[in-house]
């Protein structure tokens, strides 16, 4: 039976040659991405690769309206996803406020996928069995080793958001964080949620990362947006991981300890349930 398999951040890169893979091992694949032009692209390319033309959502993640709308789209849709990747993400400017009054980076990095996991939970739940649990895969970066994460007040827009790279670095613990308290909670239910780190990836993005040029020095580190998918895919296919686990490379992979600490986790996640009106 096809499996529904939910990407986020899906027009480009990663997401995308992600979605490509999983059309053609056959799963329904769900394209949200905030371009619409870049989706239909997107779609475009799943369809003459795959043969099959994938749903699009368009939906701004600075903007929690949009993502509440993509969700209950998606929710009204289904009523199993087997697979939710919380792929969208960014590098921003200097620090800015979205709509919702939220700093921007960590909004779009994370509370945007956080919100949009609670909204499709009961999806994924109902997608379980006790043979092959639904999957929550999020993307995080090595650049969690220089977060300076709030977890109390994640949102605010303070000096720690004026670099760019400082702000990158916090929403990437958060996406680990979120991963370890998620499995806590939701591993019980049929629910597994994973998090992995895809290398440093060709790409506009990259072109602007002292990270990428660091990383040059380490070819095991750079490859293209398919080599930086081959995690995602495998923990969404082959192997469901270690709740609550971080992986390169198909392996584990060590975190900093302020991207696992499970109160640092917990503090984050009452702080990012009270951002969007979500039970604690």
């Amino acid at each position: 039976m096809s499996r529904t398999v939910v990407v986020t951040g899906a027009s480009s890169g990663i997401g995308l040659a992600a979605a490509v893979e999983l059309a053609r091992r056959g799963d329904e694949v769900v394209l949200l991405g905030r371009n619409a032009r870049r989706l239909a692209g997107a779609a475009a390319r799943v369809r003459d690769r795959t043969g099959t033309t994938p749903r699009t959502i368009r939906a701004d993640f600075a903007v929690l309206d949009e993502v509440r709308a993509a969700g209950a789209e998606l929710h009204d849709a289904y009523e199993r996803i087997h697979v939710l990747v919380n792929n969208a993400g960014g590098l921003r400017g200097l620090s800015s406020t979205t709509v919702d009054g939220h700093e921007t980076t960590m909004q779009v990095n994370h509370l945007a996928g956080f919100l949009l996991a609670h909204l499709l939970l009961d999806r994924l739940r109902a997608a379980a069995t006790p043979t092959a649990p639904a999957r929550l895969i999020t993307t995080a970066s090595l650049a969690e080793a220089w977060g300076r994460l709030d977890v109390d007040r994640p949102l605010s827009a303070s000096w720690r958001t004026r670099a760019r790279w400082l702000a990158y670095g916090s929403s990437k613990q958060a996406a680990i964080l979120f991963t370890v308290e998620a499995a806590r909670r939701w591993t019980a239910s049929g629910v597994v949620p994973t998090c992995f780190f895809p290398g440093l990836i060709r790409s506009r993005f990259a072109s602007s990362s002292p990270l990428f040029m660091l990383g040059k020095a380490i070819p095991v580190l750079v490859g293209s947006p398919a080599r930086g998918a081959d995690t995602l895919v495998w923990l969404a296919t082959d192997e469901p991981g270690v709740p609550g686990g971080y992986y390169f490379l198909r392996q584990g992979f060590p975190a900093t300890s302020r991207s696992t600490d499970p109160d640092r986790a917990a503090r984050l996640w009452r702080a990012s349930a009270r951002a969007v009106g979500l039970p604690q």
